[in-house]
């Protein structure tokens, strides 16, 4: 009974997880500015991959597949923050950015590097 239990809530958080992972990538091929598509690949994508990693856990099971399902959730929640503020540094200094539409521009009137 407690598998089944698990198996039916690893596959809801595997549609789940792979919903928010197609809002993701909609949404970077959709939004129109640079910081709103580093949003969309970020914010979503990350948590679509937390998703589907706790719902492959609940479906695997052992411990050798939860150890390698920790790494990648582990590597994923080290990289994303940074490739996205890299993406953010590189499209402000490339003046890829429409400043007007930031609320406030700590960078304004600084070296570029």
């Amino acid at each position: 009974m407690a598998g089944t239990v698990a198996d039916w809530l690893g596959a809801t958080l595997l549609v789940a997880g792979a919903l928010l992972s197609l809002a993701a990538g909609i949404g970077v091929l959709r939004f129109p500015d640079v910081l709103d598509r580093m949003h969309s690949a970020t914010k979503p994508q990350t948590l679509g991959v937390l998703l589907l990693l706790a719902g492959l856990a609940l479906r695997l099971r052992s411990p050798a597949d939860l150890g390698m399902i920790a790494l990648v959730a582990l590597f994923q929640l080290a990289t994303a923050p940074v490739a996205a503020q890299m993406i953010g540094r590189a499209a402000y200094r490339s003046n890829r950015v429409d400043r007007t539409l930031l609320d406030a521009d700590e960078l304004e009137g600084r070296a570029p590097y």
